[in-house]
């Protein structure tokens, strides 16, 4: 078993200064040297348009090109180099797992992927400009899954990544979901209308109990109701993997449990115990369960565990937005597993 956490980091202001103040706390961790160091790799796979880019987030996210451009001040570095590292924008992804859930006032999610993809990072922001939300960080300006503070939900499901067009990866496209709907059918909107990088389901769950599943690919977007989701599209099945046994075995046992869980916590607890058919400690492959988390939009609070059998951590977003501050500072966990945690280990 591994100790792990994930660092609280709480911001209000403009999204420049946002940038600013996640690059001074990006530097003093162990992944800012892994991240450098990956950049020798990582130029060589992909190339980016720099105004290309640019006129896409002043259209959709001008918020985030500050935010990038904070970044690359306080890195440090140029802002191309930023824009090819964290802008989310034709940069590659590894195959993964993750399962969700939505029910009566809740949204929850495992995420499921390979520890030394994870940062260790979980924002509170309320920008200037924007939306205010709460989630985990994913390659710094992204969400793995989160909630705003209008009380969306959306999560992301890996399904394929053949065949990449120009766009947007899964953890941007969620940042930009969070920041810019209000609700279900304004997300739904966005996410017919924005390039998509890979095929990914999006999951979306709002205060008014509206739930869909978006399945996104670079050739086209369905929009489907539904309650749980693991790794395969249904409407959009030519964009599948071979193997999808894994992601059906994991939707049969969704399905057959759905109806004995019927509130948040039971969910929660539902994913993410270990003796629970759910719970995955596949991290070599690439689908080790790292969190499990459960947002309730109308309470405006949501429960966070890092790996299995977790004492979940209850936060409440509702209460940060009235007094702007959180006296949670990191919160625990452990994973069993022997795989390298570069976000905690030199």
């Amino acid at each position: 078993m591994k100790q792990v956490y994930s660092e609280v980091i709480q911001f209000q202001g403009n999204d420049y200064d946002f940038g600013l103040y996640q690059a001074k706390h990006f530097k003093k961790t162990p992944l800012y040297q892994v991240h450098k160091n990956r950049r020798k790799k990582s130029i060589r796979r992909y190339t980016i348009n720099k105004q290309e880019v640019r006129r896409f987030f002043i259209h959709y996210a001008p918020g985030l090109w500050e935010e990038l451009q904070g970044l690359a001040d306080g890195l440090g570095w140029g802002l191309a180099e930023v824009l090819h590292e964290y802008s989310g924008f034709q940069q590659d992804w590894v195959r993964s797992g993750c399962s969700v859930m939505t029910g009566e006032g809740f949204f929850a999610r495992n995420y499921d992927y390979h520890p030394k993809t994870y940062e260790g990072r979980f924002l509170l922001f309320k920008p200037n400009n924007g939306f205010a939300s709460i989630g985990p960080g994913q390659r710094l300006i992204g969400r793995t899954d989160g909630m705003n503070e209008h009380g969306l939900c959306i999560g992301y499901n890996f399904v394929n990544r053949i065949k990449p067009e120009d766009g947007l990866i899964c953890c941007t496209i969620t940042r930009i979901i969070l920041e810019t709907a209000k609700n279900v059918r304004e997300a739904v909107e966005l996410l017919t209308e924005l390039p998509h990088r890979h095929s990914f389901n999006y999951i979306l769950y709002d205060r008014e109990g509206n739930s869909r599943i978006i399945e996104g690919s670079p050739r086209g977007v369905k929009v489907k109701t539904g309650q749980v989701c693991t790794n395969h599209f249904d409407e959009l099945a030519s964009e599948n993997r071979k193997h999808l046994t894994d992601s059906m075995e994991r939707m049969d046992r969704l399905e057959q449990f759905y109806g004995t869980i019927n509130t948040g916590k039971e969910a929660f607890y539902f994913l993410n115990r270990t003796s629970q058919p759910i719970f995955s400690k596949n991290y070599s492959r690439w689908s080790g369960t790292i969190h499990t988390s459960c947002y309730f939009p109308v309470e405006g609070s949501m429960m966070f565990g890092l790996g299995g059998d977790a004492s979940p951590v209850l936060i409440s977003f509702k209460r940060w937005l009235e007094n702007g501050k959180t006296p949670l500072k990191r919160i625990l966990g452990k994973l069993d597993t022997t795989e390298p945690l570069p976000y905690i280990e030199n």
